[in-house]
């Protein structure tokens, strides 16, 4: 009996050395639940804003005939946010997170939060190594048929849609649970609905796009300021059975500094508003209109309307084609290579 007992402890033996060691893995696999760390969850927000009410309030004024309704024109959320880690000690991090947001790794300390939205096209962001001098631009193009509306204001495109949220001095703890951090994802562009209504000859047009001069440049990511410098934004437009129209996005207008913004009256900003049309004869026309005044009360967004634009009669007589987008030649904006 002594004999079985002394045999059957050498077989238990191992076993028990296999329970303990595997018990010592599961306990090391498991340690960054058991030791503090820097545990940051990003839960994002989404402002679906596309104007700001200033002297207008469209939301209230708008007309039930227009083609689109007010929260047709609200943006829709990113695919994806850019976020940049400013640490205390002078090193950028970058991390891409969803849209919702997600874990964001950073070291203990005192740093700067920056977000944007990481799907944008032709935004192009500058001297991030900062966040106050870290900027978004669009990229220059130009238009051959176009004169300068403005002396020496470059000619860009419309920006797409931007976002961004920053948050200064964030305290990153260590800690063993996750820190949920919330951010609202705030529009750094605007949208302007333009309407060019004609009182005569619209039969005659096949084609059309326009420009606004005087708009701003670049916007800062760290509180939506714009800087002082002005460009010409370039789009496109849409005929419609009373005129032509479009939806053209921008920074807004240049020098904005927020809630506060006042501009005197002394001095006000000057907008010009152009438009070409491509007559169905393939002859090309061109309006220019001052919006100064429109514009200066809508500094973020908002609507423009022109009208009493008139083609005269046999202005479609000369030649005789019917123009396809392919014809078009000089209409193509061509893209400026980045500075």
């Amino acid at each position: 009996m002594n004999r079985v007992l002394y045999n059957l402890r050498y077989l238990l033996l191992p076993l028990l050395s296999l329970t303990v060691i595997s018990c010592r893995k599961d306990l090391c696999y498991d340690h960054d639940a058991h030791t503090p760390s820097v545990r940051i969850n990003i839960m994002a927000e989404w402002e679906l804003e596309w104007e700001r009410t200033y002297n207008f309030n469209w939301e209230e004024l708008w007309e039930k005939e227009w083609e689109h309704a007010y929260d047709d024109l609200r943006p829709q959320k990113a695919q994806g946010i850019r976020a940049i880690v400013y640490t205390e000690g002078g090193t950028r991090l970058e991390n891409n997170l969803t849209w919702e947001g997600g874990r964001l790794p950073m070291p203990e300390g005192i740093h700067d939060l920056m977000f944007y939205n990481n799907d944008t096209e032709y935004i192009v962001f500058n001297d991030l190594t900062h966040a106050l001098s870290a900027t978004a631009t669009t990229r220059g193009v130009t238009r051959s048929s176009l004169k300068e509306l403005h002396a020496g204001e470059h000619t860009v495109n419309a920006p797409d849609q931007l976002y961004g949220s920053y948050h200064e001095a964030y305290t990153a703890k260590r800690t063993l649970t996750v820190v949920d951090h919330r951010i609202t994802m705030r529009p750094l562009t605007y949208t302007y609905y333009i309407r060019y209504k004609f009182t005569h000859g619209l039969e005659y047009v096949a084609l059309a796009r326009g420009a606004l001069a005087g708009m701003a440049k670049n916007v800062y990511l760290m509180d939506g300021h714009t800087g002082n410098e002005a460009a010409t934004v370039l789009f496109d437009c849409s005929l419609t059975d009373w005129g032509t129209e479009a939806l053209m996005q921008s920074f807004g207008t240049p020098n904005y500094s927020g809630d506060h913004y006042t501009r005197t009256e002394d001095s006000p900003a000057r907008y010009t508003l152009n438009l070409e049309v491509r007559l169905k004869n393939g002859r090309l026309l061109s309006f220019e209109f001052d919006v100064s005044g429109q514009v200066n009360a809508q500094p973020r967004g908002g609507v423009i309307q022109v009208d009493g634009i008139e083609i005269p009669d046999g202005a479609d007589s000369e030649g005789g084609f019917d123009v396809s987008v392919d014809d078009w030649g000089e209409w193509v904006d061509v893209p400026l290579p980045l500075e």
